[in-house]
Parts: structure tokens; sequence; C-alpha cells
């Protein structure tokens, strides 16, 4: 929920007006209608302040949360991934940002084997699709393949990462055929 006014604008606002209609303690003629709007301006206000301050601390009101875990399992009940981060900051109710991210891959199954670790200094973390992006470094770690790179992209459905830029891979498993 975003908002464009603070309570201290509406508040300054309000009490200008109403610090106009006095002078020096005593009353001064006001033209007709202006003591009436002041009146249901301040009942309005009134109503209305409760829901400014929680609109003023609503993106303040979810406060990072600190050695971040977040497990996912499958349906049978195996870990499929596990997210981790020093601090995780929820974005939307489907999207977080995560500093120091580290997800790890499992097997889906009763070996939990790891599959693939994914590591990045800053990183944004959606788990209702998998997926996680960020444009500063990452590095990918497998079975047979490491890679890192910058601006990047993984898809845990299609077990895929995007890297476009800064990119390096290396190659464990041998390459048969390869010069042919």
């Amino acid at each position: 929920m975003t908002c464009a006014w603070s309570c201290e604008s509406v508040m300054f606002s309000f009490f200008t007006r109403l610090t106009s209609l006095r002078c020096s303690g005593r009353e001064r003629a006001a033209p007709s209608g202006i003591r009436e709007r002041v009146i249901r301006a301040a009942t309005v206000l009134a109503l209305l302040l409760p829901g400014l301050s929680l609109c003023v601390n609503a993106a303040e009101s979810y406060a990072p949360a600190k050695n971040w875990v977040l497990p996912l399992f499958t349906k049978e009940g195996f870990r499929q991934m596990t997210a981790r981060g020093t601090e995780a900051r929820l974005v939307t109710a489907h999207e977080f940002e995560v500093i120091d991210l580290n997800l790890t891959v499992f097997s889906g199954d009763a070996a939990m084997r790891v599959d693939t670790i994914l590591l990045s200094p800053a990183a944004t973390f959606l788990p209702d699709t998998k997926t996680a992006h960020g444009d500063k470094s990452v590095r990918f770690i497998g079975e047979d393949i490491e890679a890192s790179g910058t601006r990047w992209l993984y898809r845990h459905q299609a077990k895929k990462i995007s890297l476009d830029g800064d990119v390096r891979v290396t190659f464990s498993a041998e390459l048969k055929n390869l010069l042919q």
C-alpha cells in the first residue's frame, strides 16, 4: 500500500487553516461557511487519522527477517528446495528481496541428494514460481558444472539459469568427441 501524504503534512494543513480563523486568541469574522467547513474537515480528519498512520507506516511494518530460512517441499513431503539469507524483506505477498541468498535444490525424493546450489549477495526470490533473479553476481554449483555471472535468472521448473554478464562456466564432466 502506498500513500501520497503523511500524517504530519495533513495535520499541518489542518492546523494552518484552523489558526487562520483565530488571531491573538480572539475570534475574527470569518467568511460565511468557513467555520462549518473547518469543523467538518476536523471531523473527517479525526475519522481518517488512524487510517493515515497505517498508510504511512505500511512500508515500515514489514521488518526484514534476519537469518531467514524457507524450506519448500514436494507434494509427497520430500524436501525440494531451501532458500536462506542473512536478511530477507517481503516486497509483495509472493516476492522476497534476499541478502546473501543460498538456494539449495534437492532431488525431491527420499534420498534428499543436493542437486544444485545457487549463491548470490543480493537477489529476488519468488517461492510460488520457484524462480530467483538478480543484477549482482551469482554462483551456480551443480554436479558437473559451475557457472558464475551477473544479471541472472534461475527457473527451477525448467532447471535453467540464464547469465547475462561476466559469464564464466566450468565443466567437470568428461566431454567426449568434442573436437570431431
